[in-house]
């Protein structure tokens, strides 16, 4: 049990938590976004950063200053919180992302940790090495082998009240990443981070990063608090978090102000080519994309300005994403910003491919479910349903149908199908979930969960006789239901 995080709120695989920091003094909710600070280059003041935006913490490079002779003395002396002007926690990477970028550096983890103690970081990070995704398999397990050994550095490195990072690489191999969590979650590390994620999400495969998600997770602890790496433009938190992740690091605000890009919830827009803003931030409300693209240093700074935007927006989302969690409805959510890019439903659909993980810590009871598209039939919610339809006491002859129960029939008892979900008793009408807001026009994936239902129900009953009047179902949801369930086609009925 790790007694420093502790989860608050469930929803899929997302939660709320509190992070406590002990050097730091404080507690950080979570789902958390660090924005990255450059130690060389404040594109956005840290205390503007919590005043403004709600930063609870922030992540910035040991490594940078170490190196850099004009600020490393500097921030020995004034300690890395009075240096960057910032009272929340503070995460320090260690120069892993410049091994990865330059092929060495010149430090090894027992140093850096030392170092990141020495200059007062609140949360550390071990030289790992972040294989890349693609690489043949012998170099992931040959690297893998050399994280594992900084993390028995960084486990005997004097480290107080510091808390420390146990980096899961493994490229894209889920068996590694697996592996790579248990070994993780093994150590007395603190903090999980799912590593070597740029790549991957600098080309927006986003299917790839659940899976590597979910495979780290399937090998730490439940309670264990997992970091993604590099990843930080809000359209991908919500599904970033319903996978199971609770702290993101962002250096997409500055990086992308620097190109002219303009971050929203469905993408990346080019200022130079945009008319209107569609956000109502206060950069946003106080200029249009003309006034914004034609200030100079007199006036303001167009690349500074468009890193507060990006900041907003990206906080925002986070925002917006717990108050799904609170609310149950997250993977809604995630449902709408999958609309917005086709690498976002590859991610969502990715997601779905382990409903039955999902289903572990999916709440069995939330506000509302609203069927909103195809994947809507493959939630946590269906599953379960199914799963527990053995539960339910079966009469020996049973009529299923979606319209009303007939007023004379010879049935033992009458049940209603609703899809996605597919039978069960009148009773349970009022119940989570089967209360869900469904389209008059349910669509083919709907009746194929349903039919699902059905054949869950009848064998988990093999003595029962089963009737099912459906609604004019597509072929393949009827041919989903057993042989011995004797259908009707409502439609076709008195003709």
């Amino acid at each position: 049990m790790r007694d420093h995080f502790e989860i608050r709120d469930h929803d899929a695989a997302g939660r709320i938590g509190r992070l406590e920091v002990p050097r730091a003094g404080v507690t950080v909710e979570t789902p958390a976004l660090l924005p990255v600070v450059n130690p060389n280059v404040l594109t956005v003041e840290p205390r503007r950063l919590a005043e403004e935006f709600g930063a609870e913490m922030l992540i910035t490079n040991s490594y940078i200053i170490r190196s850099t002779d004009r600020i490393r003395d500097r921030v020995l002396e004034e300690g890395l919180h009075d240096f960057l002007g910032f009272d929340g926690a503070i995460m320090t990477d260690s120069g892993s992302f410049q091994l990865a970028e330059y092929g060495d550096i010149d430090v090894t983890t027992e140093e850096i940790i030392e170092f990141q103690r020495r200059i007062g970081s609140d949360v550390a990070t071990p030289v790992d090495v972040p294989t890349p995704p693609d690489v043949d398999r012998e170099r992931a397990e040959r690297e893998l082998e050399t994280t594992k050994r900084a993390l028995a550095d960084a486990e005997a490195a004097e480290t107080g009240e510091m808390l420390v990072n146990a980096p899961v690489q493994g490229s894209t191999f889920p068996d590694l990443r697996e592996g790579a969590g248990r070994h993780a979650s093994a150590t007395d590390l603190d903090v999980f981070p799912v590593g070597a994620m740029v790549p991957l999400l600098n080309s927006y495969r986003y299917a790839e990063v659940v899976e590597a998600v979910r495979a780290a997770k399937r090998g730490l602890d439940p309670d264990a608090p997992v970091h993604l790496f590099g990843a930080g433009h809000p359209m991908m938190l919500a599904l970033a978090v319903a996978a199971g992740c609770d702290l993101f690091d962002s250096a997409a605000y500055a990086l992308m102000a620097r190109d002219g890009r303009y971050l929203t919830v469905s993408g990346t827009e080019h200022l130079e080519e945009m008319e209107y803003f569609p956000c109502s931030c206060p950069v946003c409300a106080a200029h249009t994309p003309a006034e914004l693209r034609e200030l100079d240093g007199n006036d303001g700074d167009t690349e500074q300005l468009l890193a507060e935007h990006n900041l907003h927006v990206t906080f925002e989302e986070l925002r917006r994403v717990k108050a799904a969690i609170r609310s149950g409805n997250l993977l809604q959510l995630v449902d709408r910003r999958a609309r917005g890019h086709p690498a976002m439903l590859d991610g969502l659909r990715t997601l779905l491919d382990h409903a039955d993980e999902l289903e572990r810590t999916d709440p069995a009871s939330k506000d509302a479910f609203f069927y909103t598209s195809h994947e809507s039939a493959r939630r946590p919610e269906v599953r379960r349903h199914h799963d527990r339809l053995s539960r339910l006491a079966v009469p020996d002859r049973l009529l299923l149908t979606e319209s009303d129960a007939p007023s004379n029939h010879d049935y033992d008892a009458v049940w209603r199908v609703k899809p996605p979900f597919g039978p069960f008793p009148r009773a349970l009408s009022e119940t989570y979930p089967l209360t869900a807001e469904v389209p008059e026009r349910v669509d083919g994936a709907a009746q194929v969960a349903a039919a699902e239902g059905v054949a869950s129900l009848a064998d988990a009953n093999p003595e029962t006789e089963i009737t099912l009047g459906h609604d004019d179902w597509v072929p393949r949801a009827v041919d989903a239901v057993p042989e011995r369930v004797e259908t009707e086609n409502l439609r076709h009925l008195g003709r």
